[in-house]
């Protein structure tokens, strides 16, 4: 395998590194064992200490439940029945494989028939390079009404967009990511998110004695769009300002690895941007415009589909909030907004000549996953056997306790409570269940002070979303690892939570100042909700 780019040495990590704490982050995380190690270390981890706490009957009451939660020991004999029946299980059932494979495969076709470039090429040839670190951050931000589809499609699109411009791609693979990830429960648009998040809320609200105002998906609309705003610009600051000059500091290497395989057929690997011109030849335009026919073609058969009034595609109710077969399929959605213009621009310019070609270049975009399938098998055992031992729910419901009886009041409690989900988010990713546990405590507790349901809402969703890209829990990490990887095949762990903290540290302190104006101003969340009940 040939290496491409510059400056990346012989010490990997090392050579292309930052300085001052971030670099001892990136160290010490690249000191730790390689992922696919990692997490079965840490499998074996949670084993041992679930098998200890359920040995002295470490026992949660979730609020809102009947019983008791227990926590179930990974190394007993009913945890042992679970590991080895459910591996395959924990594996091909791993949620991310679903999307992450399903859309990589449309992508990479996308790819390797060169239509991604000669899109990008066609659509930022001209534009300002100043401003397209601000436009990764707005489409990051908003992307969340892709669903978890955003951590595949934004990223390597945004890197791709960068090489094109002449800047350093791995800061809009960065960026796109930070985007996505810290911004993704905040968008200029309405998402099935809010929908989701508003059920869960009314549902606690539904069964108290002092309810406050109902909250609906549009609920937190106004602080959405100003933070999707807000942050948007704040990814554009921290990418030119910090992590783009960071990268061109240390020597980060510029290209992707290049393999050494020869093409085997018309259809030649990803076209390297550094190596061709801006100009868009007279083929690649005619494939642009056949392609952008048959998405325009999908859209109308789609819309169309999703319009019948006896839709399959609407909910029993012939809606589509808050949940749909609709809005359960953004991953087939995407897949096919990808691979059908891919075909039709393949077909036009010549990339793909024979039917066979199709699934030869499917078949090289599943090569490029080969290192997520194998992270994927570990990183699944690890995550199902953390669920089954219900030591995230016992974590969650223990530092509930905590903060409710901290003592503290007013401003300080809200500040606390934001804290609470950041740490909690880091071990429990899954923002529906996380929510599902705080809000059955801080909803009514933050109600008998005074404070709307909705704001309490809105503080979760800051606390939560802004830590998820730096923690290994989230299997989106282990995916930007993959992607990072192309450039620097030696990058850790450590590499990637170092570079993810410039965006973390000034999401969070934004994304609080954002709640805090409209806590001391009292001004609306969204239509009907404000920060204090009777507003």
């Amino acid at each position: 395998m040939a290496r491409g780019g510059r400056g990346r040495g012989s010490g990997g990590a090392t050579s292309a590194g930052v300085g001052g704490v971030l670099g001892w982050i990136e160290r010490v995380g690249n000191r730790l064992p390689e992922p696919f190690v990692l997490f079965a270390l840490l499998t074996l981890l949670v084993g041992v200490v679930s098998t200890v706490l359920a040995a002295f009957g470490a026992a949660v009451v979730v609020p809102g439940e009947d019983g008791v939660t227990e926590v179930r020991g990974g190394f007993s004999a009913e945890g042992i029945r679970f590991l080895f029946t459910e591996m395959p299980a924990n594996f091909i059932g791993f949620p991310p494989m679903e999307t992450v494979v399903t859309i990589m495969l449309a992508v990479g076709l996308a790819e390797r028939t060169g239509m991604l470039t000669a899109l990008v090429r066609i659509a930022f040839a001209r534009a300002p390079r100043g401003l397209l670190p601000y436009a990764v951050g707005f489409v990051g931000v908003s992307g969340s009404v892709m669903s978890d589809s955003v951590f595949i499609v934004v990223p390597p699109l945004a890197a791709m967009v960068f090489r094109a411009a002449g800047r350093h791609p791995v800061a809009g693979l960065l960026g796109g990511f930070a985007a996505a990830g810290a911004g993704y429960s905040t968008s200029v648009l309405v998402t099935s998110l809010d929908a989701l998040f508003a059920g869960i809320t009314n549902s606690v609200v539904s069964s108290l004695a002092q309810p406050g105002t109902e909250v609906t998906a549009l609920s937190n609309y106004y602080v959405n769009v100003v933070s999707a705003v807000v942050l948007s610009l704040l990814v554009g600051v921290v990418i030119t300002r910090v992590v783009e000059p960071g990268l061109e500091r240390s020597g980060f290497p510029r290209s992707p690895v290049v393999e050494d395989d020869p093409p085997t057929g018309p259809a030649d690997p990803p076209v390297d941007l550094d190596q061709v011109s801006p100009t868009v030849t007279a083929a690649e335009r005619r494939g642009l415009a056949a392609a952008g026919l048959a998405l325009l073609t999908l859209v109308v058969m789609l819309g169309a589909l999703a319009l019948w009034p006896s839709s399959p595609l609407r909910a029993e109710d012939g809606g589509y909030l808050p949940s749909s077969p609709l809005l359960s399929s953004v991953t087939t959605l995407t897949f096919l907004a990808f691979a059908v213009p891919a075909i039709a621009y393949g077909a036009t310019t010549g990339a793909i000549r024979t039917s066979a070609d199709v699934p030869r270049l499917v078949g090289l975009a599943v090569r490029d996953l080969s290192g997520f399938i194998v992270l994927a098998f570990a990183l699944g055992q690890f995550v199902a056997l953390f669920g089954w031992t219900n030591i995230g729910t016992w974590l969650a419901v223990r530092g509930a306790e905590f903060l409710r009886g901290s003592g503290l009041e007013g401003y300080p409690a809200l500040v606390g409570f934001v804290l609470l989900a950041s740490v909690l988010n880091l071990l429990i990713i899954s923002g529906s269940s996380l929510w599902t546990l705080l809000a059955s405590v801080f909803v009514p507790m933050f109600l008998l002070v005074g404070f709307e349901p909705g704001f309490t809402q809105a503080l979760f969703r800051a606390g939560d979303s802004v830590t998820q890209v730096i923690t290994p829990m989230n299997p989106y990490v282990i995916v930007l690892l993959t992607f990072v990887r192309r450039y620097q095949p030696t990058a850790g762990l450590g590499t990637v939570i170092a570079r993810m903290l410039p965006f973390v540290v000034p999401f969070w302190v934004a994304w609080l100042g954002i709640l805090t104006l409209f806590y001391v101003a009292e001004l609306p969340l969204g239509p009907g909700m404000g920060v204090l009940v009777g507003e």
